[in-house]
């Protein structure tokens, strides 16, 4: 068999699904892999076809910025790639979150299996927000269509739904609990960041940003470039962990029993409803970055007591059996 792996890369989630699924994957079949998307700062650990698809992107204070999503995307170009791009070679297509390849084989009436956390989000068993949010959940559902699917999600609201794949690197870490908060907010600006956490005064915050190019002191944060090796340390020794609403990364932190506090992306449904779900389990968060919410939620020492059993496996077996 003879399998094209595709993925995109608005995001470090998805790659670093596939650095755990992609080797596992090649015990089984030849696999080949194609990414798109053009601001992830995990790098894919092997060979891959690079595309730049359809990317998204962030204003100053955390909400998607619709125009620059509109100027920094070609979509004549992505149109082209859904033409040009050989699918018609492999056996199966899995496809997370990706859409070139999605729309390629919808078009071209090929064997696809979504297999992403989206699915997992617009299953009807999965909480959603009462809000409207018409765009962002258009987005969401015509980004990468795909019929017959699997998902990922913190609760396993069905039995296609199933928990969140932990990367080695995380399970192995040896944890300690410094007197620090980890942060990683990317769709926030540095100076957004500061005005908030530079009033919580008896706090120390170690923030990981895409808008920093050097390491940076700055009162009682200091700011470091996206550095995954250095990331990983500090998340070993944090406290706890101020980050979005996403779901890898807060499955991680959940994972190592760190305490957590999630900001969702404003207008992004996909985040409102991890928020949601999250909730459900006893996570912290709010929709803004609040110094008195934050404040509260540091005096709490509050963590969620939640495991993940390891699916990878059972997984990998519905899918080639699919």
């Amino acid at each position: 068999m003879k399998i094209l792996y595709a993925l995109q890369a608005t995001g470090n989630g998805h790659i670093a699904r596939a650095n755990v699924l992609v080797p596992k994957l090649k015990e089984h079949a030849e696999v080949d892999v194609f990414i798109s998307g053009q601001n992830s700062q995990l790098p894919f650990k092997g060979n891959a076809v690079q595309n730049k698809g359809i990317s998204l992107f962030y204003s100053k204070k955390g909400g998607l910025n619709y125009k620059k999503i509109i100027k920094k995307n070609s979509f004549v170009q992505f149109l082209r790639s859904v033409q040009n791009v050989p699918i018609q070679q492999y056996d199966l297509i899995i496809n997370d979150f990706e859409p070139v390849t999605a729309y390629a084989a919808k078009y071209r009436n090929k064997k696809i299996i979504g297999l992403s956390h989206q699915a997992a989000v617009l299953h009807d068993k999965a909480p959603k927000p009462q809000k409207d949010f018409h765009l962002s959940k258009l987005i969401l559902k015509k980004y990468a269509p795909i019929q017959n699917s699997f998902g990922f999600h913190f609760t396993k609201y069905d039995d296609t739904i199933f928990h969140p794949i932990i990367r080695n690197s995380i399970k192995n870490l040896n944890c300690e609990k410094e007197d620090y908060i980890l942060v990683y907010l990317p769709s926030f600006y540095n100076d957004e960041l500061y005005k908030v956490l530079s009033q919580i005064k008896n706090m120390d915050w170690v923030v990981f940003s895409p808008f920093s190019k050097t390491s940076k002191k700055q009162g009682n944060c200091t700011f470091f470039p996206i550095d995954e090796q250095l990331f990983t340390s500090y998340l070993a020794t944090t406290k706890g962990v101020l980050c979005g609403a996403g779901f890898e990364f807060p499955a991680e932190v959940l994972h190592l029993k760190k305490m957590l506090y999630v900001v969702p992306i404003k207008g992004q449904f996909e985040q409102y409803c991890n928020y949601l779900a999250l909730k459900e389990l006893g996570v912290t968060g709010s929709e803004d970055l609040k110094v008195d919410k934050l404040k509260s939620w540091l005096y709490s020492n509050d963590i969620v007591d939640i495991s993940f059993k390891d699916e990878t496996d059972l997984l990998i077996e519905k899918v080639l059996n699919t």
